[in-house]
């Protein structure tokens, strides 16, 4: 704590690995602060039985392939968990858990990073705190009216937990079809969408979304017209699950419901559904609370960014927030790239000053 160090990374998730993989090659001072008591970030917390889109070879970080998982074409989060734990390793990235960041302030020619442990300085920080840790509920769900269980994506772990209930699917994402797909089999599944499921094509995984991700990217750079990049293929990735599920027939989203009712909900035309628990597939927001001292938030909470680079901030980086701060950056294949640019402009800003 007492040096001052080149660069500071909040978050030892897939994004802050990735960082502190290149950080190390450019020979920085550095260390990686994650909340989090062992390694794996929130693939730690995820419901069993999810799985990535792309298979081990695609869905590596840089430096090294994830191993296959046997008998697993798509490997499973504990799978995850292990080649994270053992990418770690491997690196030997200083790593410092568990340390919770508080707060971020500007101190004239560092940055002063306050945490539960204590308080590091450091010329550069890196953001890497994702999104999961900051699930996001529509004002509905704060509904006192319904008297079942409310839950989010976060707090999700299996079918068996809900066998024989009456439950409510909220979301036309990929969690909100991967939860709603487990589920169908065990429980009385109503299954809610905002605007009807739109599912990609079955020979889509992640290593083509990955593709298509960065050919809008370099369309956008170029100047060329913007090809819409994921979301003109559509919502929902057919994984296996999901794709069983759908031509079983057990799968059909319904319109968003109106309003909640004390047993459930109902919907414009009248008509019901009694329930026991409303699951929120509502996605997520960027968890960057602690960086409200340095005032950079603008307009809907926004940060703006060149890349990954804080526009009012140059010492500040951001990575692991998904499209934002760099193309399908939120993905473990993704991330690699932006990493890379954040640990080349962070090591360029040092030789300057």
């Amino acid at each position: 704590m007492g040096r001052h160090l080149d660069a500071l990374v909040i978050g030892g998730g897939q994004a802050g690995l990735a960082a502190g993989y290149h950080l190390r090659r450019l020979g920085l001072d550095f260390v990686i602060l994650d909340a989090q008591p062992t390694p794996g970030g929130a693939w730690q917390h995820t419901w069993d039985s999810l799985h990535l889109f792309s298979p081990a070879a695609y869905s590596s970080l840089p430096g090294r392939l994830m191993p296959p998982q046997p008998g697993e074409m798509y490997p499973d989060a504990a799978h995850v968990v292990a080649y994270l734990t053992d990418y770690e390793q491997r690196y030997e990235l200083p790593v410092i858990r568990p340390v919770r960041v508080e707060a971020v302030h500007d101190e004239g020619e560092l940055l002063r990073v306050e945490s539960d442990s204590g308080t590091w300085r450091a010329r550069t920080v890196i953001s890497a705190t994702g999104t999961w840790w900051r699930p996001f509920l529509p004002a509905l769900a704060s509904s006192a009216e319904f008297g079942g269980e409310h839950l989010h994506t976060v707090e999700y772990r299996r079918p068996s937990d809900f066998a024989g209930k009456r439950v409510i699917v909220v979301g036309g994402g990929n969690s909100g079809a991967q939860i709603a797909a487990d589920l169908a089999y065990e429980t009385d599944l109503t299954w809610v969408t905002q605007r009807p499921a739109q599912f990609l094509p079955d020979d889509i995984d992640g290593r083509a979304l990955f593709d298509v991700a960065t050919a809008r990217r370099r369309a956008l750079d170029e100047g060329r017209t913007d090809t819409g990049g994921v979301a003109s293929l559509g919502d929902i990735v057919a994984v296996p699950p999901v794709r069983d599920a759908r031509d079983a027939g057990v799968l059909k989203a319904q319109p968003m419901f109106s309003r909640l009712t004390r047993t459930g909900v109902q919907w414009a035309d009248g008509t019901t559904a009694e329930a026991d628990a409303i699951i929120w597939c509502t996605g997520f927001r960027p968890a960057l609370s602690h960086l409200a001292p340095l005032g950079l938030r603008r307009t809907r909470g926004h940060i703006p960014t060149a890349g990954t680079q804080a526009i009012r901030e140059p010492r500040l980086h951001f990575l692991g927030y998904g499209d934002w701060t760099g193309p399908a950056s939120a993905t473990l294949i993704g991330v690699g790239r932006p990493a890379r640019e954040a640990a080349r402009a962070i090591s360029e800003l040092l030789d300057l000053t």
